[in-house]
This record gives C-alpha cells, sequence and structure tokens, in this order.
C-alpha cells in the first residue's frame, strides 16, 4: 500500500482510523504515515497476526499503537488489560507507554508502564484501578504474573516489540510463560529489526497465519549515486540540539536542510536554533503558501541558511546552494534517507548529509547502510577545542578576504576609513598589540553563533552489535542458544580473568534461586543504558553469580542492581575480589 488509487499519497485517513485518533495525530503534527505504518496498521485494524521488520526510528511504535487504541474505540472496557506490549528495556516502555498515551488522549486510554527498578506498589495500585494497555519487561511482567496482579485473561492483542533484542537478553523462555497466559484467540504483533532464524521459530510458535512486511530495499541505479559525505554522529537525546550546533558551527554550511519527523519538532527545533544565535525557518504542512513562498524567498536571497522541515513539506523543493542535509533523526526508512541526501551532491557538486542517531538507534545506520550499499562513517561529536579552533580558522578566513577585497576595490575607500584609528592606538600601544585586539573582536562577533553550545557533550560507545562484528562467527546467537559462561572451575574459583575492559561483578544469588543467564542479563538491561550485548561472560554458582560488565559502567551497574530484585529477591553486588580495583 503506498499511493492511493489516484496516485495520491496515502494519508492516516485512508488507514480506516477513528476521528478521535486522526484528531490527536494532526494534533501532534503527523502529517502522512511512514512505510511500515502504511502496511501493517491495515491488517491489524483487520484483526490479523503480524510479523514485521521495522528498526528503531521507523514509526514502529504508531504502527501498531494506533490499531490497539482502535480496538479500544470499540470495545467494552474493563478493568482489566485489553492490549499487552512486551518491550526490552525500560527505557523503551517508558517510550511507548508515553506515545500510546499522546495518541489515546481522546479517548481517554489508560497506559501503564511496568518495569524494575520502579516501585511496584505504585504499580499494583495503577493495576488494580483498572488499565486498557500495559508496557511491560519480560521480567517484571512475570513477577506480576507469579502476584496475580497482572490478569491477562482479557487480553486481545499482544504486541512483541524489538523481540531480537529481547532474544538477544534471555527473555526467550519468559516471554513463551507470558504467551502461554494470555487467549489462544488473542492477536499477535511481532516486530524485530532482523528476522533470523530464531525470530522466525518465536513466530512459528506464536503467531497464526501472520502477514508478513518487511520494507523494500531502495534501488540506485549504477552511476547514479550522488557525490556525497555521509557521517552520524550518536548523541544521547538530551544532547542531541546542542550536538546539532556544535556541528553546524564546524560545517558552517552555505546552506542546510535539516530534516525532523513531526510538525512539533520541526517548531521547537527552529526557535532553539534561532535562540542560538541561527538563522533558521520553518517548514512543515501547518504552514500555508503565502508562508512558504517567504520562507523560500528567505533561503535563497541568503537571509536565512537553514531550512528545518518535515518530509512531506521539503517535497519538490530545490535548492540551488544547498550544501548540507542533517538528518536530526535517524530518517523513516531507507527510502527516506536516499531521498534526502540525494538533494545534495547534484550536477557534479559535492554534498554532505548528516545524521544525528541516538544510541539505541546504532542498529538503524546499520541496517540504512546494507540497504544502501552505502557506508555512513561514524564520527565522534566536535570538542569544545575543535569549535574554537573552527572559529579561530573562520575568523582568520574573514581577515583575509577583507583585506584582498580591499586590495581589489579602491573606489570607496576600503580600509583607509579605519587608518586613523590605527594610527591614534599605535601612537599609545604597540602595533602588534592593537593587531590583537582588533582580531579578538572580530573572532569574538564572528563566534558569537551558538555561544551557548560550548559545554561538554558526553561520547557514547558503541560495541558492535553481532557476534560476526566480535569476530566470531561461529557463537551461537543469545536468547535462544547457550550464553557464552566461563570456563568450568572448581566452586568458589574465579575463572578465568575478565577480557579487555571488562570487568568482572560478584552477585550475591545463584543456582539455590533457580537464576538463570537470562535473568542476569535481563536485570542488568533492563535497570541500565546496556544493552544484553554489552553483557560479558556469565557463571552462575550454587549460592552466587559472577557477571563481566564494562568497566565504564561498573559503578551504574552496582547501584541499579542495589535497588532492584533478581528473581524477587534481593541480591548484594560488587566487584569480584580478586580484582584489584575492588573496594576492600
Amino acid at each position: 500500500m503506498s499511493p492511493t488509487d489516484d496516485g495520491d499519497p496515502v494519508t492516516f485517513a485512508d488507514l480506516g482510523l477513528d476521528p478521535e485518533l486522526l484528531a490527536a495525530l494532526t494534533h501532534l503534527g503527523y502529517e502522512e504515515p511512514t512505510p511500515i505504518q502504511r502496511e501493517s496498521i491495515p491488517p491489524l485494524v483487520g484483526g490479523q497476526d503480524l510479523l514485521g521488520q521495522a528498526a528503531t526510528g521507523t514509526g514502529k511504535t504508531a504502527a501498531f499503537a494506533l490499531p490497539i487504541l482502535q480496538r479500544l474505540v470499540g470495545s467494552d472496557r474493563t478493568d482489566e488489560p485489553l492490549a499487552l506490549v512486551l518491550v526490552p528495556t525500560r527505557e523503551l516502555a517508558m517510550q511507548v507507554s508515553e506515545a500510546i498515551h499522546k495518541y489515546g488522549k481522546g479517548i481517554g486510554a489508560r497506559v501503564l508502564p511496568i518495569f524494575g527498578g520502579q516501585p511496584i506498589g505504585r504499580q499494583l495500585q495503577a493495576l488494580r484501578r483498572g488499565i486498557d494497555v500495559v508496557v511491560a519487561t519480560p521480567g517484571r511482567a512475570i513477577d506480576h504474573i507469579g502476584r496475580g496482579s497482572l490478569p491477562l485473561g482479557g487480553v486481545d492483542m499482544v504486541v512483541l516489540d524489538e523481540a531480537d533484542e529481547m532474544l538477544d537478553m534471555g527473555f526467550a523462555e519468559d516471554i513463551d510463560a507470558i504467551l502461554a497466559a494470555t487467549p489462544s484467540s488473542r492477536q499477535t504483533i511481532l516486530f524485530s529489526a532482523t528476522l533470523p532464524a530464531r525470530i522466525n521459530r518465536l513466530a512459528q510458535r506464536h503467531l497464526t497465519d501472520p502477514v508478513r512486511i518487511e520494507i523494500a530495499t531502495p534501488s540506485t541505479a549504477p552511476g547514479e549515486a550522488p557525490q556525497v559525505r555521509q557521517v552520524a554522529y550518536v548523541v544521547p537525546r538530551a544532547h542531541k540540539a546542542a550536538a546539532l550546533g556544535r556541528v553546524l558551527d564546524v560545517e558552517t554550511p552555505t546552506a542546510a536542510i535539516v530534516f525532523c519527523r513531526t510538525r512539533n519538532e520541526v517548531d521547537d527545533l527552529t526557535e532553539t536554533l534561532n535562540g542560538r544565535g541561527y538563522r533558521a525557518e520553518a517548514l512543515h504542512g501547518g504552514i500555508n503558501q503565502e508562508q512558504r513562498d517567504r520562507v523560500m524567498g528567505r533561503l535563497r536571497g541568503g537571509t536565512a541558511d537553514l531550512l528545518i522541515a518535515t518530509d512531506v513539506a521539503a517535497r519538490g523543493l530545490d535548492i540551488d546552494h544547498l550544501t548540507h542535509v542533517v538528518n536530526y533523526d535517524v530518517p523513516s526508512a531507507p527510502e527516506s534517507y536516499v531521498h534526502r541526501i540525494g538533494r545534495v551532491g547534484r550536477a557534479g557538486r559535492e554534498g554532505v548529509a548528516i545524521t544525528l542517531a541516538e544510541p539505541r538507534e546504532h542498529r538503524m545506520l546499520k541496517n540504512i547502510e546494507r540497504l544502501t550499499k552505502q557506508k555512513i562513517a561514524i564520527e565522534k561529536v566536535p570538542t569544545v577545542a575543535d569549535l574554537r579552533t573552527r572559529r579561530m580558522e573562520v575568523t582568520l578566513a574573514t581577515l583575509r578576504e577583507s583585506i584582498l577585497n580591499d586590495e581589489l576595490d579602491d573606489d570607496d575607500g576600503g580600509l583607509d576609513h579605519y587608518r586613523v584609528v590605527v594610527e591614534s592606538l599605535t601612537s599609545e600601544f604597540d602595533l602588534m598589540e592593537v593587531a590583537l585586539a582588533a582580531v579578538k573582536l572580530a573572532h569574538d562577533a564572528s563566534a558569537a553563533t551558538g555561544t551557548g553550545d560550548e559545554v561538554d557533550i558526553p561520547d557514547v560507545t558503541l560495541r558492535p552489535s553481532s557476534p560476526q562484528d566480535r569476530g566470531g562467527r561461529d557463537r551461537p546467537p543469545r536468547g535462544d542458544g547457550p550464553r557464552r559462561t566461563f570456563d568450568d572451575a572448581k566452586p568458589g574459583a574465579p575463572g578465568k580473568p575478565p577480557s579487555g575492559d571488562m570487568t568482572r561483578l560478584f552477585v550475591g544469588i545463584g543456582h539455590d534461586s533457580k537464576v538463570r543467564p537470562g535473568d542476569l542479563v535481563g536485570a542488568i538491561a533492563g535497570e541500565t543504558s546496556l544493552s544484553g550485548r554489552d553483557i560479558g561472560a556469565i557463571q552462575i554458582r550454587d549460592h552466587f553469580s559472577l557477571v563481566e560488565v564494562p568497566e565504564s559502567a561498573v559503578e551504574e551497574v552496582i547501584g541499579a542492581i542495589r535497588n532492584t530484585t533478581i528473581k524477587g529477591q534481593k541480591a548484594q553486588i560488587r566487584r569480584e575480589r580478586d580484582d584489584p580495583r575492588a573496594t576492600r
């Protein structure tokens, strides 16, 4: 499903959604469905099971959230949940819950995220009051099922979001147990960034005659690829605006388009950038033709150098002096990425395509690389020192240009107007001191834009996302297959020392508490910024376990596990005693 029969683009109204939901989407600034939404919503509204391949950032949350809310509109609500969404981490649980709440505010949808690290009493109270949609991590869902506080007998829809990530974290058995507690007549939706054999096995066990959706690979004819330098920066969400300003200052584009997903994001980012001294204009579906013409006039006339736009609003634009395209979010689909970067590098000119990705969107960049067969270089956000160096280069270039222009233009007196000032000052100060003061004033003036961004932006350390990337082609996949463990050792023996930058932690819970590797991986990944792939080898003994984690995350892991439970129990955690960095 792409364009409608008359050739017009598909809109959310074409997908058969309730007017209340359409009004919410309009209010939030959504203009048209992404490919995964176009393909998924109609069969889901029709009640079919679905197996979808969709990476983070493709709009898959709305792809399953809107059909859930559509089902709520026509149902007799009770105090028990109608839908259950399983996600791998607490961060994603909060994001999905917030999105469903925003989409369903007009119909009074009751949504509850449940995950470890949050007081369970608050969750119990909310469940007793009545909930329509529960968004849960598998470990906490199992905990509530064991307590009898999460009734699943009335669940009509179950979503497994980022299923491959949940399997990587060792949640395969928990997922089976949770689905076994739901009615066999339920509708089941599974989304995964990749579709390896273990995902297909999971689908075969739990989905009935599912619709299978994979976004088509965009094709580029030989010789048609634009001359574009492609680069990405992985940045925490809280620092994206600052990172954008830093990158713009270093790149100094002649003109740039910054693409955002929604109208609201366009308006917010435009206001932020203008507040920091940039000349930015907004362009989206809420702007009429007269305003649009004014915006484009300012951009072409050079009184604006940044256009902040949605994909829909930027259709048909052709800006000759455009040098940079910036994806403020990872594009919704590889086709969008190809279309966007094709706006620069035309007619033999070189261009730059920049993407700002959040850490959990890194896999989607790899997906775009694989589908487009083009390399996207991952670089570190320029530092404050880099920014200052670049600004000094701009000052030098500006002064050199002013001197050269004066030599070429004798008609208006050029720099002679200022000679009397220099002569007056040199009678009192050394010529070098006068020149230094003048350069400083020129530099301060040219560096005025973005001065609020001179703060440190934290580096994000990315780890290989697959066994192949780690150099271990024969390792079994985590989740369905056995997890890597230490070599067998005598009880209480420390085993091999941790490798590289990994540190071994002692966790005071083991076989006697029926702990599995997946329980430890789920507890750590669910309560910290680490993913299942970041966690190293695990050894489980009768009364304790040993777990390898990156040294940089040791304190975060220790603090998180001390504030949560594993298999319903509090567990002591510390560095292993033979670690020289351990606290004695």
